[in-house]
């Protein structure tokens, strides 16, 4: 049986758990009940948080895995039925989950694992400009890799569409030597150049500012790091589409909350249901989005 501590931690104005086993640290933030950062004993961190992050209620922290519901991005670049779900004036980009409080519902260890719980009760009706009533919750659990789960459940009468993402930065020795592998040959959304459908060739690599939507994606895709000589996997479900962000040098001096060189040290891979990957709940109908993350050696 795995033995694991759990602390209470305040960062600037972000109640905190910092839970540790004898394998991994995590951080957990109740703001968005996003993870803030993870950490194997003895291995560089597998994800990122940002030297600059900012700790304000309200504000997504760039770092770890922000929630993403129940739209992704800019709203305007939705289809049209998320964007009809929304009837306030000004949409927050990665909509209304990430800068709220959640609720936590319990932490416990399930056989050499733990699973944290939590929901969002405003999202069952409270939600300002959002008026229905889905239940939502994420499930995170600590084991030989980190899991997350987020199912939503339509509550009410009418169908919900809606995207979403599990926003994941990873950490990386360095961007410009790394390369993501599982998208070989698979169409993306360029959106650098107008929103271009285009094909990728071979293994992604990075030498610029990235911001694609790769669509019908694999249940797994990886990060290589040869320098920290590892293999960081993803492995999806629920999910038929993933977005891979990195800012590179003038995007990133833009962002208060990230180092000018920061970009050099992040990669994000979205595990999402985006574009064409869009859900439609029916009245009691559940999904679920989910990713688990691991290394290895190479």
């Amino acid at each position: 049986m795995a033995t694991f501590k759990v602390d209470t931690e305040q960062h600037g104005e972000l109640n905190c758990w910092r839970i540790t086993s004898e394998r991994a640290e995590l951080l957990i933030a109740q703001q968005g009940a996003q993870i803030l950062s993870y950490q194997r004993v003895g291995e560089p961190p597998l994800l990122w948080l940002s030297d600059q992050a900012i700790f304000r209620q309200g504000k997504s922290v760039r770092a770890g895995v922000p929630v993403c519901w129940p739209w992704f991005g800019n709203l305007q670049r939705n289809p049209q039925a998320v964007q009809a779900m929304y009837r306030g004036e000004q949409a927050p980009a990665h909509g209304l989950a990430r800068a709220r409080d959640w609720q936590l519902l319990g932490i416990e260890e399930v056989g050499d694992g733990l699973r944290i719980e939590f929901e969002l009760p405003e999202a069952q009706g409270d939600l300002p400009g959002w008026p229905h009533d889905v239940q939502l919750k994420l499930v995170v659990e600590l084991g030989e890799r980190l899991a997350l789960s987020l199912t939503s459940r339509n509550m009410g009468n009418t169908p919900v569409t809606l995207s979403q993402a599990l926003h994941s930065y990873f950490a990386v020795s360095d961007v410009c030597q790394a390369r993501v592998e599982g998208v070989e040959g698979l169409g993306y959304i360029e959106t650098l150049a107008d929103w271009e459908q285009r094909q990728q060739q071979g293994p992604l690599g990075f030498a610029g500012e990235t911001d694609r939507i790769y669509l019908a994606t694999p249940h797994t895709l990886s990060i290589v790091d040869p320098h920290w000589q590892r293999r960081i996997t993803l492995t999806s479900s629920g999910s038929r589409s993933a977005v891979i962000w990195n800012p590179w040098t003038e995007r990133a001096q833009e962002l208060a909350d990230m180092a000018d060189d920061g970009w050099q040290r992040m990669l994000c891979i979205e595990t999402a249901n985006v574009w064409d990957d869009v859900v439609e709940l029916k009245p009691g109908a559940t999904c679920s989005l989910s990713v688990s993350i691991g290394s290895e050696a190479i």
